[in-house]
């Protein structure tokens, strides 16, 4: 390749680049906190000594609320540290099943999944929830916790704090083996709960707020599932979901062998697995699903915070089940986690170029009028969240399916098996006479181009396999050249960050992993660090039922569980390495992670068939870094305009809606970040009818609710309003209702400490009628 001269402009951007870099590096240093877990307490509201958050999804709770006019709040539950009592004498399970409320900021973040600029949330569309399974043996002894999380992904930092919350309270009955933290992710949850730098970057900053928000919300939800235990059974089903997803990177897929690919009908994995938990009075008790989607049926041009897809069908099937309660409450608990879902688009209709309307298919994602950023795969409805129920819908309604019919009861005993380990030192045997290492970390060229479901922000392509000399040059003046070494290993990859030679403020990316399975009798579940593409998964899955079988375990049920424990981007295979796509870009150590985590969980697989558990290394312990940087958006008292108060209506709604209409209200607001984990209101909105039988006020609604929408539209000076929007269905009861907003204000007046009041407000009354 011919060396590449650069132009003035091009010097002259280098220059500008490495001096902005250079300043910027100046003013984060100056926002180092002493103590992440601190520093940020003293402006989050909350007390140095976290309780529970506010919460939608309290498993106690009670159906529609009642109010009078006023607002009434319940302290949060009293969670008792003694074992439940627990009979020996029965076949089965004790299960418990709990639900909490984890959703921390909805304004002044930015949104955790599509790393782009600019993507801060302003407002809340559904809150989002932590599920948690507490399943054990009939003696109590053996156990395991699986808690799915309405989050992008778990972080190392989240999982570290949960077990150290579990161990206070629970001593050594919830563990680093035992427990499986597992994010949904959903691209429209907040950021900021992360300690490597990296992510540290893409969350601009860290939130101690939502930080504390989430680890509550999490251990809140276990306690309550273990507080819940009682007798019962798990069935079993799966069956195959059509009309979901596609694959994103087909032609990354084709790069496995043919004889491979020959044994599957689909380039993505179809089946759903479903457990169903019920009592031994036959009670319902839970669903807890696996099926491999990625939630972003909501793009990157969204600002709300929600659980997409299958929070929507997390949703539908909640409700369902727990007749007469409001959303996020109800005993019934139903969760759809995550599997390998690596190369999966929800965006059915595929990839076009939005200027041409012409298919964008292609190894490059790119269009020739435009170039990548023009092509945009998108998903089957008017919009995106139309489409998010459509696809949230066909999962739902295949799972109901699956659930209704399980009759194959799930028997034997509970054994977790758990290591920490060195990703970047990992020697992976091939064959009889051949090895391989894994890589320190590093992020290629297309890991900047992102995807069809949404493309980077600078003009980068997928597929890249060649470095450039002006980004190179860019790179090695802020941040050194990566070795010699960190290059050979990662080939073909072009590196465009070697993040494993980043160590300041901290580590870019973790070289600690946690690798573990969990069995329930026949079903095991791996817990993998990241998202596992379509065949990556299926080739793990196979590797670990074939060690079980050798080992005297035959006829295993496999489930692959993603975006557990730690997150590590990628995990594609050897081949579809090569291609270095998006997704191969982001395979973090190198072309041979698959096989060297084929390797780590056939050993537990063997450990847990040989019965030789405890034999298995701890592992390398991860860090738990205590300096962080912060959010980098600041706090500012909230500010009304002249002769008005928070809560003022600004416009009103009309006096008369028909079903099918938006009912619509604006007040003057405040920033929604002062209520999070601040407990004097439970919701922000609630849409309340008028019975006048009782002459009172019945909550039908709220900010769980699909059908409403909360804006905070964000001002200057502290100003900001607040629109709530009430989409009526079709199956509204006709009468009088009210909107109803909840808030907080920040008060800061000079040398004085700053104060969070709570405010409230409504609507006009106005009337519904069906025409």
């Amino acid at each position: 390749m011919a060396k590449r001269t650069f132009s003035m402009l091009e010097t002259f951007l280098i220059f500008l680049l490495v001096l902005m870099t250079a300043i910027t590096v100046a003013l984060l240093s100056l926002l180092f906190i002493t103590s992440g877990t601190i520093e940020n307490h003293k402006d989050s509201g909350l007390p140095s000594t976290q309780s529970s958050p506010v919460t939608m999804g309290s498993t106690a709770s009670q159906g529609p609320a009642h109010t009078d006019g006023t607002t009434t709040t319940q302290a949060p539950p009293v969670v008792s540290t003694p074992e439940p009592p627990l009979f020996q004498n029965f076949s089965g399970y004790h299960i418990g099943v709990g639900r909490a409320d984890c959703t921390g900021q909805v304004a002044d973040i930015n949104l955790m999944g599509y790393s782009k600029t600019g993507q801060n949330a302003r407002g809340i569309l559904t809150r989002l929830y932590s599920r948690a399974f507490v399943i054990a043996e009939p003696d109590g002894l053996n156990r395991m916790v699986f808690v799915s999380i309405d989050i992008g992904m778990v972080s190392q930092r989240l999982r570290l704090e949960v077990l150290n919350r579990l161990q206070s309270k629970y001593g050594s009955l919830y563990r680093r083996d035992n427990v499986v933290l597992s994010g949904t992710h959903t691209h429209s949850g907040p950021a900021g709960f992360f300690q490597y730098t990296v992510f540290v970057i893409a969350s601009e900053g860290f939130s101690n707020r939502t930080f504390e928000y989430m680890v509550t919300g999490i251990v809140k939800s276990i306690e309550m599932a273990h507080r819940n235990m009682k007798p019962g059974k798990i069935f079993i089903n799966k069956g195959i979901v059509e009309g979901a997803q596609i694959n994103r990177s087909p032609s990354s897929y084709l790069q496995n062998p043919e004889s491979e690919r020959a044994r599957y009908s689909s380039n993505t994995d179809k089946e759903m697995v479903v457990l169903k938990m019920q009592d031994l009075n036959g009670a319902e008790l839970g669903l807890l699903s696996w099926f491999a989607i990625h939630p972003v049926s909501m793009n990157n041009s969204n600002h709300l915070v929600n659980s997409d897809n299958v929070g929507y069908a997390s949703y539908l099937f909640e409700q369902e089940k727990n007749k007469g309660y409001l959303p996020g409450q109800g005993p019934y608990v139903a969760a759809f986690a995550s599997s390998n879902l690596g190369d999966v688009s929800p965006n059915v209709l595929g990839p076009h170029c939005i200027n041409t309307g012409e298919s964008c298919d292609n190894a490059n994602s790119s269009c020739p009028i435009g170039g990548p950023s023009m092509c945009i795969a998108v998903g089957p409805g008017q919009d995106m969240l139309h489409s998010t129920q459509i696809i949230g819908r066909i999962i739902f309604q295949r799972a109901k399916e699956l659930y209704d019919s399980a009759s194959q009861e799930v028997t034997g005993p509970l054994v977790a098996a758990h290591q920490w380990v060195n990703m970047t030192d990992v020697t992976v045997q091939l064959n009889s006479t051949h090895t391989a290492k894994t890589c320190k970390p590093a992020l290629g060229y297309s890991f900047a181009a992102g995807t069809i479901d949404g493309f980077g922000s600078l003009n980068f392509t997928q597929g890249t396999t060649v470095g450039d000399p002006f980004w190179d040059t860019l790179r090695d003046q802020i941040l050194g050249k990566p070795s010699e070494e960190i290059k050979e290993c990662h080939k073909p990859k072009p590196i465009l960050l070697h993040t494993g030679e980043l160590t300041k403020p901290h580590p870019w990316h973790p070289d600690i992993v946690d690798v573990q399975i969990v069995t329930i009798g026949y079903l095991a579940i791996t817990a993998i660090p990241g998202e596992f593409t379509t065949m990556s998964g299926r080739r793990l899955r196979e590797a670990v039922q074939a060690e079980f079988a050798t080992n005297g375990m035959e006829n295993m049920t496999i489930v692959i569980s993603g975006l557990c424990n730690v997150y590590t981007h990628y995990i594609t295979t050897f081949e579809e390495y090569q291609a270095q796509r998006y997704e191969a870009a982001s395979t973090i150590y190198g072309p041979h992670t698959l096989s060297a985590y084929i390797q780590l969980f056939r050993g537990l697989a063997k450990a847990i068939a040989t019965d030789t558990v405890a034999n298995l290394s701890r592992g390398p312990e991860p860090p738990f870094f205590k300096h962080l940087i912060a959010s980098l958006i600041p706090n500012i008292a909230d500010r009304t305009p002249i002769g008005k108060n928070f809560g003022d209506v600004l416009q009103p709604t009309q006096p008369t809606y028909r079903v099918g209409e938006v009912a619509e209200v604006t007040f003057v607001g405040a920033n929604p970040k002062n209520s999070a984990g601040n407990q004097t209101h439970q919701t922000f909105l609630t849409v309340e009818k008028y019975e006048a039988t009782s002459a009172s006020w019945w909550t039908v609604h709220n900010d769980a609710s699909w059908e409403t929408r909360f804006y905070w539209h964000k001002g200057l000076l502290g100003h900001s309003n607040v629109t709530i929007q009430w989409h009526i269905p079709d199956t509204t009861q006709p009468g009088i209702y009210r909107i109803r907003y909840f808030g907080h204000s920040r008060k800061q007046e000079f040398l004085k400490p700053t104060v969070i009041l709570p405010f409230e407000s409504a609507s006009s009354t106005f009337q519904v009628v069906t025409a």
